[in-house]
């Protein structure tokens, strides 16, 4: 399992991540925000399960 998730979408993952799960506290408090974790933890691993589905590699490591 290598990385396939670069910088700038790392960082945007865990802006999108920690929006989401602030929605379960303030705003329409609906448990719908906990889906926050997915992008936040994708972040966090560096590795996305359906970038490798679909072939795509935001990381810029070669192998």
């Amino acid at each position: 399992m290598g990385k396939n998730i670069g910088n700038a979408d790392r960082a945007l993952r865990v802006i999108i991540g920690l929006v989401l799960i602030a929605l379960v506290f303030v705003g329409p408090q609906t448990q719908w925000g906990w889906i926050g974790i997915v992008p936040l933890a994708t972040a966090l691993i560096g590795f996305c399960p359906a970038y490798r589905l679909i072939g795509l590699n935001t990381c810029g490591l070669k192998k």
